[in-house]
């Protein structure tokens, strides 16, 4: 059988053939590369475009401060017309109570440790601030002193003055008259008998403290210590006398013993005045 042999022609034409061959597939690539790298494109610009309406149907929250001030009203009157379950209230009542009385006996707890440190419980106060008040018919020596003066002079005043019925008077406390605890310690340091004693046992005197602002005024008083004879009851509150209550005749100055004190007083015209506390000093 005769085998037939391409003519020139036809082989010439397979030659560019495949020559071209290798440019046309990478041309065809680049297109559909093109074509899918649009689409794409759209595909993003059609979803950019939805998200663009959401976002504006759904805006971030705007802060209260920010709300105008009827949208604020508003919002606060729909609070208040809101009903609160009867349960819920009931339950939060009494939690607020059951706070109230746990702080309450905090603070009770509290001022009991401390009038234990200050040896001066419930009963001690009581006994202090009924110690012998003196008669109201009489005249009273009543010792103008100060916080600054050394602790072991006012105790040896305190003992002098218990024999004479005589009261101690302070103008204000140390630390200010908001700051009871300060003055609470030194009213026990002047008036215990033993003064190493600590604790709510301890023996007081019976000598009447006072802090009274006006009957420093009344009286002039310049410097510590210093002595009047007051008629009537000096131990009554300040706050419930009048500016003209009865007052001392004569102030006595000097850093002396009471006895002594009372013999200037007496010297100066006033031995009726000082005749019982001289009486009660002469006591053993």
């Amino acid at each position: 059988m005769p085998i037939s042999r391409p003519s020139a022609s036809s082989a010439l034409a397979s030659v560019a053939l495949l020559l071209a061959g290798p440019s046309l597939a990478q041309q065809t690539g680049k297109e559909r590369i093109e074509r899918e790298g649009d689409a794409a494109m759209e595909r993003l610009k059609g979803s950019i475009g939805r998200a663009k309406p959401e976002a504006q149907s759904h805006p971030s929250p705007i802060p209260p401060a920010q709300l105008p001030l009827e949208m604020r009203r508003r919002a606060f009157d729909g609070l208040k017309q809101h009903k609160v379950t009867p349960d819920i209230e009931t339950r939060a009542r009494a939690g607020v109570a059951a706070g109230e009385a746990q702080l309450a006996a905090q603070r009770e707890a509290m001022a009991k440790r401390l009038r234990q440190s200050l040896g001066l419980e419930p009963s001690d106060v009581a006994d202090v601030a009924k110690a012998a008040a003196p008669t109201p018919t009489g005249w009273v020596p009543v010792l103008f002193v100060s916080s600054s003066m050394p602790l072991p002079v006012l105790r040896a005043y305190a003992a002098q003055l218990e024999r004479a019925r005589g009261v101690m008077a302070f103008r204000g406390m140390p630390g200010g008259m908001r700051k009871v605890a300060p003055m609470a310690k030194l009213t026990a340091q002047i008036l215990r008998l033993d003064p190493g004693c600590e604790g709510p046992t301890c023996a007081m005197r019976d000598v009447q403290v006072i802090v009274d602002p006006l009957v420093f005024r009344q009286h002039g008083v310049a410097r510590v210590p210093a002595l009047a004879m007051i008629p009537g009851d000096p131990t009554q509150p300040y706050c419930e006398r009048d500016a003209d209550s009865p007052r001392a005749r004569h102030l006595i100055y000097g850093d002396a013993a009471l006895d002594g004190l009372l013999d200037e007083y007496r010297r100066l015209g006033g031995a009726a005045e000082v005749r019982d506390a001289q009486t009660l000093l002469a006591i053993p």
